[in-house]
């Protein structure tokens, strides 16, 4: 071969050599697209239609975004668990405190003679205690029990206003002052007057007892009670309103026969027996219009039994489970606790 034909040799040798390299170049190309889409290299999707890199990137935010909201949505179930166990707690312990109060009461009623009642868990505040105080481990915001509103008045049953009837039974009295024989009990929905010290308001001057009235409807019943109550004659009253339970049990005036009955028990110093009755209505019809007025009864008829402590505990439920009773009720309140050194 010739000298002269040398560089055409090399070139011919060459050009195989430059396919070579194109396809070398082309691969290496390729690798480095997949190797950039595997470890989410930006420049990977340079490589990939418009349409499927948006696809890519609207499929993963929808998942981020499901993935969030079960997160939270699971984070309020923990919640709304943990709040529904608290009040399933704090329902339980007012049953206890309840179930403790009633059973303390009825074991002084009884003088002793019953099974004792089983003292308060460690940690767990019993029945008895200061006026008002709220239970231990449970706060004091804890919502009392309103008091139904009266149909066709929008006004609430317990709201008595006293200056729009100053003679009214509710009207305020102070405890002490002799018991005016003109003033009686209007209508069923008041709080009674309280009497001096808790006691029995002495029937008026040529009272006779009034025969029991025959069996009626049961508010020509109620209303005969009433009015032997209005009239101080309450030996006659009890005999018609025991007459009034017996007949119709279940009636809507129940709750006011059961407290007129043990108003009539409290005025002629039964206390014991009257302390039973206010009992059964603040226990068995707590949400009873009458409620407030039988735990305040209950409580002075607790002292009068030399039951201090059990009265003062009492007097204490009352603001605590009806912060909203009749102002006539909450008076009479603090002056007992005052009166029974509460």
């Amino acid at each position: 071969m010739s000298l002269t034909s040398t560089p055409f040799a090399i070139r011919t040798m060459m050009r195989p050599l430059s396919g070579a390299r194109a396809l070398l170049f082309a691969a290496c190309l390729s690798l480095a697209a997949s190797g950039a889409q595997a470890q989410n290299n930006p420049f990977g999707d340079l490589f990939k239609p418009p349409g499927a890199v948006q696809s890519e990137q609207a499929a993963a935010a929808a998942q981020s975004e499901s993935v969030l909201r079960i997160d939270r949505l699971e984070n309020q179930l923990r919640t709304m668990t943990g709040q529904i166990e608290e009040l399933q707690y704090r329902n339980q312990q007012l049953e206890q405190q309840m179930r403790r109060f009633q059973e303390d009461v009825e074991y002084r009623l009884s003088g002793g003679k019953g099974p004792r009642p089983a003292p308060p868990a460690a940690g767990v505040s019993g029945p008895v205690g200061g006026p008002g105080a709220a239970p231990v481990g449970m706060p004091s915001s804890v919502p009392p029990v309103a008091a139904p509103v009266v149909p066709g008045t929008g006004k609430r049953s317990d709201a008595f206003d006293p200056n729009e009837d100053p003679v009214a039974p509710g009207a305020p009295q102070p405890l002490g002052s002799p018991a005016s024989a003109s003033a009686g009990l209007a209508r069923p929905n008041v709080p009674l007057e309280i009497g001096p010290g808790g006691g029995a308001v002495s029937p008026r001057a040529g009272a006779q007892t009034a025969a029991l009235t025959p069996a009626g409807s049961a508010r020509e019943l109620f209303d005969a009670g009433y009015g032997q109550i209005q009239r101080q004659d309450y030996a006659a009253a009890e005999q018609t309103f025991r007459q009034f339970l017996q007949a119709y049990p279940s009636d809507r005036l129940t709750p006011d026969a059961v407290y007129m009955l043990g108003e009539s028990q409290f005025q002629r110093q039964s206390f014991k027996d009257a302390a039973e009755l206010f009992l059964q209505v603040s226990t068995k019809y707590p949400n009873s219009t009458r409620a407030p007025e039988s735990l305040l009864r209950l409580g002075q008829s607790l002292a009068s039994l030399n039951e201090r402590e059990a009265a003062c505990a009492t007097f204490g439920e009352v603001d605590r489970k009806y912060p909203r009773a009749a102002s006539t009720v909450r008076q009479a309140v603090e002056r007992e606790q005052k009166r029974a050194g509460c």
